[in-house]
């Protein structure tokens, strides 16, 4: 470790959703492990996710630690308890929501005048964090969750704003000013970028956060997407340090079991499963924390499923009520599909799964900490964008990386989609993912990126040379300030 003049105290503020609060996690203990004491700043319930995983790595001699501070449920006509995105069920819910995260401001001041930390790391969906850490003359540096390639399509969409005009929300177009031939259709591009909503306001103030910021922290690596790395530096401007993948901090089984939440299963009963089944035989299924699917479409899945004649393991979210039965699920199937398909309900341990030779393809939603993890375990992907970025980052794994197969999504929406995605469409998609040439060299490519991953860390790799540069970066405008 450094000698205790030259120590770095980093705080780390994650947004309050499992999409942000993981990264975070992960980024700090990364930062602790060189050398930096880290203090990750959030709310009781939010800490309860990630106080396991802390308390592991403090046994271990690292200086990481959590401060508490209050959530604003209660105030905003929240129920008790609703810390964390994944609790917003509603539209209503969504802006009492975000009216809670915006009085987080007076309590970050208290704790960073308490602990003195000498920069601050908060989330981009804090804009209000760069003046913050500026009342106590530290930097801030912005923590982007999403994939270099979505930020500058994100700009490009701002700046160039393509998809006004078209004749019909179906219509293609290219996405200007980008170092690929990027297309996608108006009803694939947020709702916040085709029109002016509350989102729309505070995505602006957040790029005028991140400008007028130290510097940003990206969850990626440059041999994944250099083009856009360059993009982002150059020509938008941005000083940034790509330190991913995050998740490969996590690298022994008690990690990947207790990342994120509590498993719903076993370990040991699912790697026993696992390891009866040929390698890249079983297809992974999961579409994230955030979004419920409906009943037929659900149904559509299910049938794709079993009429795949694939192997599988499918997360699905827990019903509301606490209830086991589930209208969705096609009568015997989980009796007729036993030995051959597994079905977690809840929280499922998706780097262990993921890591496990039998995983031949990944059917993801394509938010970017899913994304990276199918890169880091060499997995190739049915994508099954949502909304979010998440078209954005289809196309990343289809139309650059090439290592992904697409059912078909087409439309944008946060909370109910008007567009079902049939059985045969799911059903084409796995089976060109799983079976025959093309699935091979879908593997191959995935492969050859797992290689590529598992360097960057290394000694004189790209997101260990941004890191060790950021320090030093950060060791002398600590040194300035003292003097």
């Amino acid at each position: 470790m450094d000698s205790q003049p030259y120590q770095l105290h980093i705080a780390f503020f994650p947004y309050m959703a499992h999409g942000h609060m993981i990264p975070t996690m992960d980024m700090a203990r990364l930062f602790a492990r060189h050398g930096v004491k880290a203090t990750i700043i959030t709310t009781p319930f939010n800490a309860s996710l990630i106080s396991k995983t802390i308390e592991r790595d403090r046994q271990k001699g690292f200086e990481i630690g959590i401060q508490l501070i209050n959530f604003a449920s209660a105030e905003t006509g929240l129920p008790e308890g609703c810390e964390n995105a994944r609790s917003i069920r509603t539209q209503e819910m969504a802006a009492k929501f975000f009216k809670a995260i915006s009085l987080l401001q007076q309590p970050l001041e208290h704790v960073l005048k308490e602990c003195h930390p000498n920069c601050l790391v908060a989330d981009m969906m804090f804009p209000w964090a760069t003046e913050v850490a500026s009342k106590f003359g530290i930097p801030r540096l912005v923590f982007h969750g999403i994939s270099t390639f979505s930020l500058c399509v994100y700009n490009s969409l701002r700046h160039y704003e393509p998809h006004k005009g078209l004749a019909s929300d179906f219509e293609p177009f290219m996405v200007p000013g980008l170092p690929d031939q990027i297309k996608i259709t108006r009803l694939q591009v947020p709702d916040y970028i085709k029109e002016k909503n509350k989102q729309t306001e505070l995505t602006h103030r957040m790029s005028q956060s991140e400008l007028t910021s130290y510097g940003v922290l990206l969850n990626s690596f440059y041999e994944l997407e250099p083009a856009y790395l360059e993009h982002y530096r150059k020509v938008m401007g941005r000083k940034a340090w790509s330190i991913g993948p995050l998740s490969l901090c996590n690298n022994d089984r008690e990690d990947k079991m207790q990342r994120g939440d509590t498993a719903s299963i076993s370990g040991h009963e699912c790697l026993r499963w696992l390891d009866s089944k040929k390698p890249n035989s079983v297809l992974y299924i999961c579409f994230g924390s955030m979004f419920k699917f409906s009943t037929p479409q659900l149904i559509e899945l299910a049938m794709a499923l079993e009429s795949s004649g694939q192997n599988f393991i499918w997360v699905v979210k827990k019903k509301e009520n606490g209830s086991t039965q589930e209208e969705w699920l096609p009568e015997g199937l989980e009796k007729r599909m036993e030995g051959k398909g597994l079905i977690i309900r809840g929280w499922a341990p998706q780097v262990l799964i993921l890591d496990h030779e039998a995983i031949g393809g990944f059917m993801t939603h394509c938010g970017w900490n899913s994304t990276l993890e199918g890169v880091a375990a060499g997995v190739p992907m049915v994508t099954w964008p949502l909304f979010a970025e998440q078209f954005f980052n289809e196309k990343l794994v289809t139309g650059v990386l090439k290592v992904g197969v697409g059912v078909g999504a087409q439309e944008w929406s946060r909370f109910e989609k008007k567009i079902l995605i049939k059985k045969e469409d799911i059903e084409k998609a796995v089976t060109r993912l799983m079976i025959g040439e093309e699935a091979q060299e879908l593997r191959n490519k995935a492969k050859a990126l797992k290689e590529m991953t598992r360097k960057v860390h290394g000694e004189g790799g790209s997101s260990q040379s941004d890191m060790i540069a950021l320090l030093e970066e950060l060791k002398t405008v600590k040194i300035t300030m003292q003097n």
